[in-house]
């Protein structure tokens, strides 16, 4: 009897390995941002409870970027032994330990959960451009669009979400950051069956001989502080944008869900800009039209007068979903086989977001010292013209 299309599909093991393959992507990727973006519009609830500064605030953002710099280098070293599959699992595990931690009323326990959760993160920021390297090669820039939007669709959430679930359904600041949890819970159980199918790659290749090689690459250095610049910038908004909006007399609510509306609107750039980059050899021209986008969008937030708050924001996140995407295409589109993709993952995003890292309190130190967040906001503007400049040269045609 003949086979349909359809049918064909579904007796194909490969093909059905394949599909199971992407729902574990997607549950993975939809964990990646909610833990981050939960925090910046309970701010001021956390401020008035815990009585820390804007600093130490903003140390909540950044010491996950300090786990994503020293985790991302070390994580080949990981998948060697346990697999891509195995990594992944305790990646899970771990982030949902660090989510659970938070809940305790003890800042220590608020602060080391932000790191634990922070190392979990950091395995899966790698390792998804390395199975997209390895598993879906010839659509690399359609998984990464699938998984970068999604990473936006869970940011989102969880932005437009922290506040409601913290007022509304009266679960205070550490229960709105705990309920994310269940959701990383769920992501360990349906990965599970990826571990044996996951399994270790030989490799003579050694790891200190790939980082060197891949520290004297210009071209590694370029991604690399190309992903840490557009993070640099997601995290700032991420951790600071709700406390901009409220001291222009916006209420809490209206503040988050302007966070909300950026990484929804996010979603549109993670779609479209991987899908469209992946179809070109040469990225600098897509490059070029988002930091000019960005700079319309950073000029209209500077200038309240304008009004259209929504507007510049949106236009902002929808460049923020663009180069951030773009970022993770760059990971597999300048790097070899999925070795490679690893080594320059964990290379590009240790660098990069101990790049980013540094955002979030000069940021908010800035603030400090002036007490007038326009200056902060100037700040911006410099990133954006660096980030020019590094994305034009990891968009060039070529492989480390």
């Amino acid at each position: 009897m003949a086979i349909t299309m359809s049918e064909s599909h579904f007796k194909n093991p490969k093909k059905i390995n394949n599909y199971l393959l992407i729902v574990g992507i997607i549950f993975i990727a939809v964990n990646l941002r909610p833990a981050l973006a939960s925090v910046g519009p309970l701010i001021e609830e956390i401020r008035s409870s815990t009585g820390l500064s804007n600093t130490l605030l903003g140390l909540l953002t950044t010491l996950p970027l300090i786990a994503f710099g020293v985790v991302s280098t070390l994580t080949p070293l990981f998948t060697k032994r346990f697999g891509i599959g195995g990594t992944l699992l305790g990646a899970m595990i771990l982030l949902t330990l660090g989510i659970a931690l938070r809940y305790i009323e003890w800042i220590p326990a608020l602060y080391l959960g932000t790191f634990l959760l922070g190392i979990g993160i950091a395995f899966g920021n790698v390792l998804l451009p390395s199975l997209t390297k390895r598993n879906f090669s010839e659509n690399s820039g359609f998984i990464t669009s699938m998984y970068s939007s999604i990473m936006s669709v869970g940011a989102a959430t969880a932005a437009g979400l922290s506040v409601p679930l913290a007022d509304n359904l009266n679960l205070g600041w550490r229960g709105s950051l705990v309920v994310w949890g269940l959701v990383s819970f769920v992501a360990i159980f349906v990965w599970m069956p990826q571990v044996g199918k996951l399994t270790k790659t030989s490799s003579n290749r050694s790891f200190s001989v790939a980082m060197k090689k891949l520290v004297k690459s210009k071209l590694a250095w370029k991604v690399a502080l190309f992903m840490g610049l557009q993070s640099m910038v997601f995290y700032i908004i991420l951790a600071w944008l709700p406390v901009i909006l409220q001291s222009r007399g916006y209420d809490a609510a209206f503040a988050g869900w302007m966070l909300s509306l950026s990484q929804a609107t996010g979603i549109i750039g993670s779609i479209c800009i991987p899908y469209l980059a992946g179809k070109l050899k040469n990225q600098r021209g897509i490059v070029v039209v988002l930091i000019l986008l960005e700079l319309i969008s950073l000029t209209g937030l500077l200038l309240p007068q304008f009004g259209l708050v929504a507007m510049w924001i949106s236009l902002l996140g929808i460049v923020l979903g663009g180069t951030f995407g773009l970022a993770l295409l760059f990971l597999v589109l300048r790097s070899r086989d999925t070795e490679g993709a690893t080594e320059l993952s964990g290379m590009a995003q240790s660098i990069g977001y101990l790049v980013a890292a540094t955002g979030p309190m000069l940021f908010g130190g800035i603030f400090d010292l002036t007490g007038n967040w326009d200056y902060a906001l100037m700040s911006l503007f410099i990133i954006a013209v660096l980030k020019l400049y590094m994305g034009l040269g990891a968009g060039k045609a070529e492989t480390v």
